[in-house]
């Protein structure tokens, strides 16, 4: 069933929020959930210093990190960090706060983070991240089809449903998944709360020769999506706003009964 968006009116009490991406700090789409928020909330961004796209929940372990102050391309002072998504939120809780933050926002990604791809989205890591230590959080991000997205009606709606979000009381280890149809966000269809769906993985392969005569490749687009029931890819293409709850415990409990009475050796 489908919800109407948000209203403005929903916007009711100020609360510490971290900003990441996998884009970079002066992606569009954090910078326009910056300026949105930053009017109600206390606001912190703690980003890539560059495109950290398809890293999943990836940390780095092997080389040091380095944080900078930097200067956003709307005027505005945030951090970046020579890591992934994931890093970003581990330094933004235990190097930055003193006190945990009420919500961590990962986003707005240009392009969807549906079906199995949530599985090696940097975008989808940092809120994962964030779940895992305990602290409430969403991925955001917009089908993306054309050169231009409208990450500030995004950015709009995300700020009209953080309070509802905290009074979901979403348990440990729960976090929320949006996606948002490319149009204009206020022609939005509505809210569907979606499953994740089972289409969506990338299978193709481009094939090239450099000047050496060496093959090399390129992923491929992502083959025909074709939707399925209630699931976070029919949303979008029936231009809804899916929203999906996304658990960190992978561990099947029917599975670990089944085995538990096969009596193994």
């Amino acid at each position: 069933m489908g919800h109407s968006p948000a209203s403005g009116e929903d916007i009711k009490q100020i609360m510490k929020i971290l900003l990441t991406n996998d884009d970079g700090y002066n992606a569009p789409g954090i910078l326009a959930l910056y300026e949105t928020l930053r009017s109600h909330h206390e606001v912190m961004l703690i980003a890539p210093d560059r495109e950290k796209s398809a890293i999943s929940h990836g940390i780095t372990l092997n080389e040091p990190m380095r944080i900078d102050r930097v200067n956003l391309s709307n005027g505005s002072e945030g951090y970046s960090i020579t890591g992934t998504p994931a890093d970003c939120v581990k330094l933004g809780l235990f190097k930055f706060y003193t006190s945990p933050p009420d919500l961590v926002i990962s986003g707005i990604n240009p392009g969807s983070n549906t079906g199995v791809n949530i599985n090696y989205s940097g975008t989808v890591g940092a809120a994962r991240e964030a779940a895992l230590n305990g602290i409430l959080s969403i991925a955001v991000s917009i089908f993306k089809k054309g050169n231009s997205s409208d990450f500030y009606g995004m950015a709009q709606f995300i700020a009209q449903i953080v309070n509802k979000i905290t009074d979901c009381n979403l348990p440990s280890g729960i976090f929320l998944n949006i996606n948002a149809p490319d149009i204009p966000i206020n022609e939005a269809r509505g809210i569907k709360i979606t499953r994740q769906a089972s289409d969506n993985l990338s299978k193709q392969f481009e094939k090239r020769v450099d000047p050496r005569n060496q093959s090399y490749y390129w992923y491929g687009g992502i083959g025909r999506i074709t939707g399925e029931g209630n699931t976070d890819v029919n949303a979008l293409l029936e231009n809804y706003i899916s929203i999906t709850p996304v658990q960190c415990d992978m561990t099947y409990y029917k599975t670990l009964e089944e085995l538990e009475s096969l009596q193994l050796p």
